[in-house]
């Protein structure tokens, strides 16, 4: 049995990071209405649910709306590690697709994001990159919080008195003159 293939979608990658930016229309009238659909959806407990969302997709590295031209145009653009259709599809599963669908309303033609063509439609609206380069391009978003994680608690760690003892034990003293615990003292300084 062979593997479905996915079609080619735009846009460019740098390791495990992919851009994506749609441009849109937006109806006449509805700037002030996206404008202010756009603020709600970072204040108080809609932003919570949002940020709960995106953790649950666990992809997007950051997303960002422009709206421009004289309140004519609006700007979607966003970077996200996997492939374009799972992103996609992962937006339209969880809380964010109804910020999508609240957001992009406001834009000429949107389909829904529940409509099948609705990928047709963002693909239409794509403006791919003509440059894009990442800070990390061989990190994704998990791996990125997992670092964080463990930093935190090697900071822990190295806050407590126990650390501070081990330190100063000579039985350890083979272990802290290797140069990679010597460099992990330094990263942890620095």
């Amino acid at each position: 049995m062979t593997e479905a293939t996915q079609p080619e979608r735009p846009g460019m990658a740098d390791g495990v990071c992919s851009e994506f930016t749609v441009f849109t229309k937006i109806k006449p009238g509805h700037a002030d209405a996206l404008r202010k659909d756009l603020a709600e959806l970072t204040s108080g407990s809609s932003a919570e649910g949002g940020r709960a969302a995106l953790k649950e997709i666990g992809t997007l590295h950051d997303a960002r709306h422009v709206i421009f031209d004289d309140d004519t145009r609006h700007m979607f653009a966003s970077v996200f590690d996997g492939s374009w259709d799972t992103y996609i599809d992962d937006f339209a599963r969880t809380a964010v697709g109804a910020r999508f669908e609240k957001v992009f309303s406001h834009t000429e033609g949107f389909p829904g994001i529940a409509d099948p063509h609705v990928k047709d439609w963002f693909i239409a609206h794509q403006a791919p990159a003509g440059v894009f380069v990442s800070s990390y391009p061989d990190l994704t978003v998990q791996q990125i919080w997992k670092n964080q994680r463990v930093n935190e608690a090697f900071q822990a760690v190295l806050d407590t008195p126990e650390f501070r003892a081990a330190l100063d034990d000579p039985a350890n003293a083979a272990l802290l003159a290797t140069p990679a615990f010597q460099k992990l003292l330094d990263e942890a300084a620095g």
